[in-house]
């Protein structure tokens, strides 16, 4: 009898003492907020072998949000946003960042140019979370990350800017093309494709790939973003155990 009673009671405790430090750590929150005047399309690429995160994608009317528990163990990978996207003749396209015709990316990649949040979740002995902005791949819209309750240095950064209004004609994605409206702004390596403005090659090293005048127009107005491949010194910022990362489209 006594055996039992000393079983409940540490049976009991266990639940409590769990109970206490489920809700003094509770599982990291990923928010992603659409500020732009219209609705955008967020997608979510993990790297290879991590966890597809709400099936990859969503809508996210104006002036709404949408979060979610982060994964509780290592994990990175990339957000982006979708614009212009329509559903006819039972299709679903995108004029910006499109992965394939899916609502849901399911781990697809998206088309370029857009703008891209890189984030890698739980690494490092003080839980760190590292986030930053790229437009390596070009622009589609402004975007930053928001860590929240982090320990230490955990900076606001990205691009706030809406680089469409400025956007070297040579860099104009434009929809329906020619005539169309701007709707993003390409790297140079899209719009020419040699191997130096695309850092491949003999070129693909910190010591040749360089920063070319089109990248510049980027870092100009977005200076703590990625804007070439060997863009240095690194951009990505560390927070520790941070409570939510929020990825906020425009402003």
């Amino acid at each position: 009898m006594a055996s039992s009673v000393s079983l409940a009671f540490l049976l009991t405790t266990f639940l409590i003492l769990c109970t206490i430090c489920h809700a003094t750590n509770p599982a990291m929150i990923l928010t992603l907020v659409n500020n732009c005047p219209f609705t955008v399309w967020p997608a979510i690429q993990p790297n290879s072998g991590h966890d597809v995160l709400e099936r990859g994608g969503f809508a996210l009317h104006t002036l709404t949000h949408r979060s979610f528990p982060a994964p509780n163990h290592y994990w990175s990978g990339r957000i982006w946003a979708r614009t212009g996207c329509t559903y006819s003749n039972n299709r679903f396209s995108c004029a910006t960042g499109d992965c394939g015709g899916k609502i849901e990316c399911n781990g697809a990649g998206g088309k370029t140019p857009a703008t891209l949040v890189q984030i890698t979740l739980h690494h490092g002995h003080n839980d760190f979370t590292s986030y930053g902005v790229s437009l390596v791949d070009g622009f589609n819209l402004p975007m930053t990350v928001t860590p929240h309750e982090g320990k230490g240095v955990c900076p606001v950064v990205g691009c706030r800017a809406n680089l469409l209004a400025t956007c070297p004609e040579s860099l104009q994605l434009r929809s329906p093309p020619v005539h169309g409206p701007v709707v993003a702004c390409k790297s140079a390596c899209e719009a020419f494709g040699t191997d130096e403005l695309c850092c491949r090659n003999h070129y693909n090293s910190p010591q040749t790939c360089r920063a070319s005048n089109y990248s510049q127009f980027f870092k100009h107005a977005c200076p703590a973003t990625f804007t070439y491949a060997h863009d240095s010194p690194s951009l990505m910022h560390e927070c520790s155990s941070p409570r939510e990362l929020k990825v906020i489209f425009c402003h």
